[in-house]
C-alpha cells in the first residue's frame, strides 16, 4: 500500500499546470546494471486551455491491449488547445514496460498496474507508476477514462463500465454519461474503495472513473478502433471539455451487472478449449459453454464446461490452450 508521507519520485518533463500542448515523459527512476541513474520513460501528453474540467485518459494499463494506445495517440494529434476547455492529460502507455513488450504485466516486476493502485513511491516500478497516477494525476482530475480490451487472452463485446452510486441523482448523471458514450452495453458494478483498480483510485481521489472494454484478441480492427474514437469524442463533449455538435449519441445503452463470480466461467483442467457459444449470445444456467479437450490421450473424454448463471456473453477466451484457473467466458445480466 502507498505511503502518503513520501512524495512521488516521478518527474514530468514539462509543467502540468501550463496552458498549451505539451508532450514528454514521466520519468520513473530505474537503476539497473546497464544504467545506474536511468529512468523508465512513460509517455505523457497535456493539452490545457484555461480553467474547466480535467480528465485523465489512459491506455496501455495492460500492455497487450492496443486499441486505447492507438486511439489516444490519434486523439492527441487531432486536438489543439483551442479545441478544448480545461485540461486533458493523456497516458497512451500507462504501464510502459508492459506496453512496449506487448504483455499484460510488466516484464520488469510482473506488476499488473490495474491491481496495484494506490501503489508505493518506494516500491517496484509498477508500484511507483501506480502511486504517481493516483497521487499526482488523479488528485487533480475530475474524470478518468481507462481504455481496456481483452488483450491477448480475451475478446470483448464493446462495453462501458461505471461504478454504481448510492446517491440517486449522481446515479442518474452516471447513466446519462453511459448513454452519451453510446456503447450498446454498459456494466454497472459495486465499487470497492480498497481495491487496486484504476476506478477505485479515481473514486478515492474524488474523480468519476469509467472503464471501456473494446475488442482484444491481440489485434486492432478498423471497426472497433473507429467505434472507440467516436466514443472518445462523445465522452469529451459530454463532460464539457470538447464541444462538437457532430458527436451526439443516438444509442440508449442497455445496463448490465455481474453481481457474483458465477458470471465467470473458468477452466478446471489443462487442455484445448472449444467454445460452444459466441459473443452477445444469451445463455441459461447449466447450458453447455464448451469443452476442454485432452488430445494427448484418446481415451481421455473432453471435459464438459457449463454456465453457472443465466446471462449474455460479453467476453470469450481467444487462445485455445488453457490451464486450470484461466478465465474462459464472462457473462452479465441485464438490469
Amino acid at each position: 500500500m502507498t505511503n502518503n508521507n513520501i512524495q512521488s519520485p516521478v518527474e514530468v518533463e514539462f509543467d502540468l499546470d501550463a496552458d498549451g500542448w505539451h508532450q514528454g515523459f514521466a520519468r520513473v527512476p530505474h537503476s539497473v546494471h546497464r544504467s545506474a541513474y536511468g529512468f523508465i520513460p512513460v509517455p505523457i501528453i497535456s493539452i490545457k486551455n484555461g480553467t474547466g474540467p480535467v480528465a485523465l485518459l489512459m491506455g496501455g494499463n495492460h500492455g497487450d491491449e492496443y486499441e486505447g494506445q492507438v486511439a489516444l495517440n490519434n486523439l492527441a494529434r487531432r486536438l489543439t488547445p483551442k479545441d478544448i476547455r480545461g485540461q486533458l492529460i493523456i497516458m497512451p502507455m500507462a504501464n510502459y514496460p508492459a506496453a512496449v513488450s506487448g504483455l499484460r504485466t510488466s516484464p520488469i516486476d510482473q506488476g499488473n498496474l490495474n491491481r496495484t493502485f494506490p501503489g508505493n513511491p518506494s516500491g517496484t516500478p509498477t508500484e511507483v507508476i501506480a502511486h504517481f497516477i493516483e497521487s499526482e494525476l488523479l488528485s487533480r482530475s475530475d474524470f478518468l477514462l481507462d481504455i481496456h480490451s481483452g488483450g491477448s487472452s480475451l475478446y470483448y463485446h464493446p462495453t462501458a463500465m461505471l461504478a454504481k452510486s448510492q446517491d440517486s441523482a449522481q446515479q442518474q448523471r452516471r447513466i446519462e454519461l453511459l448513454n452519451a458514450v453510446g456503447l450498446p452495453k454498459s456494466l454497472i458494478y459495486h465499487s470497492d474503495l480498497r481495491a487496486g483498480y484504476s476506478s477505485s483510485a479515481a473514486a478515492r481521489q474524488g474523480a468519476i472513473g469509467m472503464t471501456l472494454e473494446i475488442g482484444g484478441a491481440g489485434r486492432i480492427t478498423p471497426q472497433f478502433l473507429g467505434q472507440l474514437e467516436d466514443c472518445l469524442s462523445r465522452y469529451l463533449q459530454h463532460i464539457g471539455i470538447c464541444i462538437d455538435s457532430e458527436y451526439v449519441s443516438k444509442v440508449a445503452t442497455k445496463l448490465f451487472e455481474m453481481p457474483s463470480s458465477a458470471y465467470y466461467v473458468y477452466a478446471r483442467s489443462s487442455g484445448l478449449f472449444e467454445p460452444k457459444v459466441s459473443i452477445d449470445q444469451e445463455v441459461d444456467t447449466g447450458q453447455l459453454a464448451g469443452w476442454i479437450h485432452h488430445p494427448e490421450d484418446v481415451n481421455w473424454e473432453p471435459e464438459k464446461i457449463q454456465f453457472r448463471q443465466q446471462g449474455v456473453v460479453i467476453a470469450v477466451r481467444v487462445p485455445a490452450k488453457v490451464e486450470p484457473g484461466d478465465c474462459l467466458i464472462e457473462t452479465a445480466s441485464e438490469i
